[in-house]
């Protein structure tokens, strides 16, 4: 068992290259052994916090902190960062003709040992990498046929999201960060999806759940909700928080269209 991991967010902003403030000042921890969920509306900022907590270079930090088990990463790259731990789940996975789902894991996964192992080379043997990856293939119900195929190379929603969670159970994050995962996701998907989330959230690992409906939080329970407006966290709960957004909606922490003109 790992130590017990936390990313901090401490006062973050961030813009867009423009200059566009979207996250205005956000204040956050997240433990291993924790699910937070993160819901909000459309256009609230939620996908930019998703990116800039990953170090996506097109999003910009303008002020405050982020930090991984106490180590300030704010300006760390996106590679620095997942080899410390992070790991991202993307609501739109991109796909990457020409690297087999196969090759792309055990790069990333050898990747990783080289960094945890002091920059020194630590690949994992063969036959020991096709082992762990079909059984967690097989743990994840993701087809064995998707091995051999290039990366989300016109793979369906559901087959996209599931490859995304058989990478996170094979990195073994620190913290993982769930940017909509069950868009475009119908139920059977959504349930194998969140089961296996739900599997890898533990001593090792937690995580960060974005999203715009309460639908994902019915089969992944969330220990905190922090609903997300306009850049901002306005309002924190447990899971009954959830239940209330999904009845009531955003309407009351959204501001009017003629006061926010």
């Amino acid at each position: 068992m790992r130590p017990m991991a936390t990313l901090e967010l401490k006062q973050l902003h961030v813009a867009l290259e423009d200059g566009t403030e979207i996250v205005k000042g956000v204040d956050l921890t997240v433990s291993s052994g924790e699910v937070h969920a993160i819901m909000g509306p459309n256009g609230s900022g939620k996908s930019t916090l998703a990116y800039a907590i990953a170090g996506h270079p097109a999003y910009v930090i303008t002020e405050g902190q982020i930090l991984l088990d106490g180590q300030d990463i704010t300006e760390a790259g996106a590679d620095e960062r997942a080899q410390a731990g992070l790991f991202l789940a993307f609501q739109y996975p991109h796909a990457i003709p020409g690297v087999t789902v196969t090759n792309f894991l055990r790069q990333a996964m050898n990747a990783v040992r080289k960094a945890r192992n002091g920059g020194v080379d630590d690949p994992m043997p063969v036959p020991e990498f096709r082992k762990l990856f079909l059984g967690k293939m097989d743990d994840l119900k993701v087809s064995r046929e998707l091995a051999s195929r290039y990366l989300n190379d016109g793979f369906s929603g559901g087959e996209k999201k599931r490859v995304e969670i058989l990478q996170m159970a094979m990195l073994q994050p620190k913290i993982a960060v769930l940017d909509e995962t069950d868009s475009g996701l119908d139920i059977d998907a959504l349930k194998v999806v969140a089961e296996g989330v739900q599997r890898l959230v533990g001593p090792d690992m937690g995580a960060l759940v974005i999203t715009h409906y309460n639908r994902i939080l019915k089969y992944i329970t969330p220990d905190f909700v922090h609903v997300f407006v306009d850049g901002k966290i306005v309002e924190e709960g447990g899971p009954e928080l959830a239940e209330k957004l999904e009845a009531s909606g955003y309407v009351q922490w959204e501001k009017p269209k003629e006061e926010a003109a």
